[in-house]
């Protein structure tokens, strides 16, 4: 361990912190998750290095060491000679507890300082449900948890992720966030606060350099104001220095993928070496977040990805590789990329896995060079919705006959549905079940009982940034009811269906959906024990219900309403690169069952390409351009009625 010799502010060197967890992580389930010393970890020598970043996933290691996220940054940040990056995860309830009466602070996994010694702290969100946790995590740091009550001797605390891009309900707890893509932001927050620690300026100095970042959104630097029925009445930038909206960064072109990985000592969700494929998606579906705010699509070269996965095997000793895409099967030569891959590395026993496929890109080919034509088996599909009528209403138009054929391949098989979404009847929920039959008759017909079906269902929720963004999220009531059918039908010999509680989707949607005065709720709920809320057997649902009474805030005001077209909704101070226009067009749209096709065959102007000319200026062909905006018999910017 490199030279430590200096005291925290708990009062405890590094060293002396690294001394009593040698008597303190017997006494814990998994010490291995706190210990630290995996293969591939990188330490550097604390008191030569500048600027200390400590990486937060505030979720378990068991998860938090497959996010790919964290890995990325981890590996960006210690390649800097000024820089030096650590790990820190959400210590499960047990060793929160021995922490706690040990007098010991969270701490960096590398070298063992604590969290408050840290002078940026990068928190990662990509759901919602992981509030709760950053409050214990910057607790247990010494951290002030509002960020008015820190001062310069504090650390500065950014967070990024797909759930800021609603930040309203983390904005009391955060300094910065970082919107979109990090892989060049991170860096720029990390020169801007190092410049700013050696200069002796105010925070506040700090925290107007940061907003003059391109997709840094500093909430303190703007004012919310409300409507008399608590709906907002604008939002406005304190400082010149505060844009609004704040449009996401982007990449031009997806860096090089990491292959070095620390390996972990204990079993973690997925040891495997995941490799990004394709970034951003075309499908348009109208429920899905991630579709929108990634766009736009961005392909690795296959021999960048044949390359990284040959040292990735190197530097890591796994046996699985990941590719990883929000539809892995839409990568344009995701045929080819297998048969290098096998070809590449036949004979060494390694599982190419496709985490997400998509029916209609699905190929009995592809699903033969995955598995071979002896194991056609354990793949899952996403339908969505069980009728041909809701699958048009969420832009999944996807015929039933396609999901069937394309079962009778694949001998088990998981279903994910959702319930839940706009002008749902029962009848389209008892669909789920006929349909979840339906497919497990085609697989008995040719392995008899042998064939599976497991059908996933959870809950729609109306997520920012989509076309049902204004959707109001359907009653605990119905939610109970159609899944008690569901229950019902789905039972007997290869069938097994699974849900989400009702309560916990409740929560998510809050959390989604709130505006800045969730963050009163987020607080007296984690002080009155809310921890691990995605965690079933932790999730406290009183504790969020005594909240909002104690707050004085109507839960069904953030979840049970349907909002107007025109209202200012709280993530409007984030531009996620499409249209306000084109998601309302969207939705109307959806009311009437009119779906858009894949918008790699046609473009219908979301507004994404525009929004990003620069770059594609300076980065030709590097970004995706949809073949209709390059036509020259069309007009660059295609209006959206022309579409």
């Amino acid at each position: 361990m490199p030279p430590n010799s200096s005291t925290s502010a708990s009062g405890l060197t590094a060293e002396e912190i690294g001394q009593r967890l040698h008597r303190l992580l017997p006494r814990v389930e998994k010490p291995g998750r706190y210990s630290g010393g995996e293969l591939n970890q990188v330490v550097k020598d604390w008191d030569a290095t500048a600027l200390h970043t400590a990486l937060v996933f505030p979720d378990v290691y068991d998860l938090g060491m497959s996010n790919l996220g964290i890995a990325i940054l981890y590996d960006l940040l210690n390649r800097q000679p000024q820089m030096l990056a650590e790990r820190v995860y959400a210590p499960w309830p047990d060793m929160d507890s021995a922490l706690r009466q040990a007098g010991l602070p969270l701490y960096g996994l590398e070298t063992k300082h604590a969290l408050q010694d840290f002078d940026l702290i990068g928190i990662s969100l990509p759901y919602e449900t992981l509030y709760t946790n950053v409050l214990t995590i910057l607790d247990l740091g010494g951290i002030p948890l509002l960020a008015s009550q820190r001062g310069a001797a504090d650390p500065v605390v950014i967070a990024g992720g797909h759930a800021t891009f609603n930040p309203e309900p983390m904005a009391e707890f955060i300094d910065a966030f970082a919107i979109g893509e990090g892989e060049e932001v991170m860096l720029e927050l990390a020169h801007a606060v190092l410049e700013w620690k050696g200069s002796g300026r105010p925070r506040p100095d700090l925290l107007r350099a940061l907003a003059r970042l391109r997709g840094v959104y500093v909430p303190s630097l703007y004012d919310v104001h409300y409507m008399p029925d608590g709906t907002i009445d604008r939002i406005n930038p304190a400082v010149p220095e505060a844009r609004l909206p704040v449009l996401k960064r982007i990449v031009p072109r997806l860096p090089p993928p990491l292959t070095s990985f620390v390996v972990p000592y204990v079993d973690v969700t997925h040891n495997r070496i995941p490799i990004e494929i394709q970034r951003g998606c075309t499908r348009g579906c109208r429920f899905c977040q991630a579709g929108m705010i990634t766009r736009p699509v961005r392909e690795r070269p296959v021999a960048e990805v044949v390359e990284a996965i040959e040292q990735g095997l190197a530097h890591t000793g796994y046996e699985e590789v990941g590719l990883l895409s929000l539809s892995s099967s839409d990568y344009g030569d995701i045929l080819d990329l297998v048969r290098q891959v096998s070809a590449r590395f036949a004979g060494r026993h390694l599982n190419i896995n496709l985490p997400s496929l998509r029916i209609e890109s699905f190929s009995v080919e592809l699903m033969d060079l995955l598995q071979g034509e002896s194991s056609r088996s354990g793949f899952t599909l996403a339908p969505e919705a069980a009728t041909e009528r809701m699958r048009e209403i969420i832009n999944k138009p996807v015929s039933t006959e396609q999901v069937l054929s394309t079962a009778r391949e694949i001998y088990l098989i998981k279903l994910y549905f959702m319930i839940g979404h706009p002008s749902e009847t029962i009848d389209d929920v008892q669909a789920v079940a006929d349909l979840s039959k339906a497919v497990l008759a085609e697989g008995r017909s040719i392995i008899g009982k042998r064939a599976s079906v497991h059908a996933g269902v959870s809950t729609f929720i109306p997520k920012p940034h989509t076309p049902f963004q204004w959707v109001p999220c359907d009653a605990l009531e119905s939610i109970r009811a159609k899944q008690a059918l569901l229950k019902q039908q789905l039972r007997g010999p290869g069938l097994k269906l699974s849900w989400t509680s009702p309560e916990e989707t409740q929560l998510e949607a809050w959390l989604s959906r709130g505006d800045r005065r969730m963050a009163d709720v987020i607080l007296e709920a984690w002080r009155r024990g809310a921890r691990f809320d995605a965690w079933q057997e932790h999730f406290n649902h009183g504790a969020w219900m005594q909240a909002f009474e104690t707050v004085g805030l109507a839960p069904d005001f953030f979840t049970h309403r349907e909002r107007p077209i025109d209202e200012t909704l709280p993530w409007d101070v984030i531009d996620a690169g499409v249209h306000k226009s084109f998601l309302t067009e969207d939705y109307l749209w959806s009311l009437q069952g009119r779906t858009r096709v894949d918008c790699r065959e046609r473009c219908f102007a979301c507004g994404i390409l525009p929004k990003f000319a620069a770059l594609r200026r300076a980065h030709p062909g590097e970004v995706w351009e949809c073949p209709e905006v390059r036509s020259p018999a069309r007009p660059a910017a295609l209006p959206v009625e022309a579409a």
